[in-house]
């Protein structure tokens, strides 16, 4: 079996939850954060739930003296579910490829030719272990911030977390122009009188069975007509061949540069509703366009705007001063490039099912079936994101 020098075991496996936290915090800064933070939390069942409650808005509730006692008046509670996700890899490396270590580069195929020089990687199956690892953090990450919710009703189909920008519902703030159904064959998408002319930037929400685009990212229209466009990563760039797909969406953004004003409003929005009270753990979490919007916006605000910084459960974050406090900016790649969202980080939580035996995210051997060795890692987790009234999101920003 692959081990990894300094992983901890429980269950007679080796168990792998704090590394899922910690070995890619560049790149997995809101899992890392809220793994830190937390630690984790465990389940029972495939889905899980938690309450929330709302106190009534404060008054000057006078009472006369020797009035008899008030009419009780109960706070409702409410429950919030959500679901664990299951992320499972397989690694399989041949003896061949475990011997030849020789070569400067992961071996190949036949005949295996020595590279010349020395390969730092003296271990492939650890080495490969670790590179799963870090790609199911990278997976774990994505879901917490884009994640569909799908509960099924039978075991046929997936279960899918939702993620923080799916579970603000109230604290919405929506820019720009988003279209729903478009459809694509081959390199053209159909979207009936789109609007868009050549240059136009859009981020896709949706990508249905379309490949060669992720949703998120910006890509440049090449406009054919007035119901059919292209898209490249460029502008005047090749056009991506994207096959046949149905369900596509994607926003047309905001031409209006971001202001404090606009953030501020966003901010509110989560303050209002309870949100954003912990300096330290109140957080806009956004991607590189719209930090460097942030940082333009932020720039003569305040007086001369200084950028700082401090950590979030040792994750490296800036901070910015705004109307609502000095609270943390966090970069993750995951989150679209359209869209800033602020999280009270304190309310998230990873959340593990514990497998009996296992453990919650844990390595394995699979069968021998020749002359390899078959590991497979497996976990299944889903987000805790508390009161969704605590955070906020605005989407459709200039890009």
């Amino acid at each position: 079996m692959a081990g990894i020098t300094g992983m901890g075991t429980t269950f007679n496996l080796p168990n792998y939850t704090g590394e899922l936290f910690a070995l890619t915090p560049a790149d997995t800064p809101l899992l890392s954060a809220i793994g830190g933070l937390t630690g984790g939390g465990m389940t029972t069942a495939t889905e899980f739930e938690w309450e929330t409650y709302d106190l009534r808005d404060p008054a000057q509730r006078t009472r006369t003296e020797g009035a008899t006692a008030p009419t009780a008046e109960g706070r409702a509670r409410g429950n919030v579910k959500n679901v664990v996700q299951i992320h499972q890899e397989t690694v399989s490396v041949s003896y061949t490829k475990q011997a030849a270590i020789g070569q400067v580069a992961s071996p190949q195929s036949a005949p295996f030719n020595h590279g010349g020089g020395d390969n730092p990687i003296t271990n492939e199956l650890d080495w490969q272990v670790a590179q799963a690892l870090k790609q199911m953090a990278l997976d774990v990450n994505w879901s917490f911030i884009n994640g569909s919710y799908a509960q099924p009703t039978t075991n046929a189909t997936a279960r899918q977390t939702r993620g923080l920008l799916a579970a603000i519902t109230t604290n919405r703030i929506a820019k720009g122009v988003t279209t729903t159904g478009a459809t694509s064959a081959t390199d053209t998408i159909t979207a009936t009188a789109h609007g868009l002319v050549d240059g136009d930037k859009i981020v896709f929400t949706a990508t249905g069975a379309a490949t060669g685009i992720v949703a998120g990212r910006i890509y440049f229209v090449d406009a054919i007509d007035a119901n059919t466009f292209k898209v490249a990563t460029s502008s005047g760039g090749a056009a991506i061949t994207l096959g046949t797909a149905t369900g596509i969406a994607y926003t047309n953004p905001w031409e209006t540069a971001l202001t404090p004003a606009h953030v501020s409003d966003m901010l509110q929005l989560a303050y209002d509703n309870g949100g954003i009270s912990e300096q330290e753990t109140a957080t806009l979490i956004v991607n590189s366009a719209q930090k460097r919007a942030l940082t333009t916006a932020f720039a003569s605000a305040y007086g001369q705007f200084t950028e700082t910084s401090r950590t979030v459960a040792g994750v490296a974050v800036d901070t910015i001063i705004t109307d609502f406090g000095t609270l943390n900016v966090m970069m993750d790649r995951h989150m679209p490039q359209d869209v800033i969202t602020v999280a009270s980080l304190e309310q998230l939580m990873p959340v593990f099912l514990n497998v009996p035996g296992k453990g919650v995210f844990f390595e394995e051997p699979l069968a021998k079936t020749g002359a390899s060795d078959n590991v497979q890692l497996y976990g299944e987790v889903g987000l805790k994101y508390g009161n969704e009234k605590a955070h906020a999101v605005m989407t459709g920003l200039k890009v």
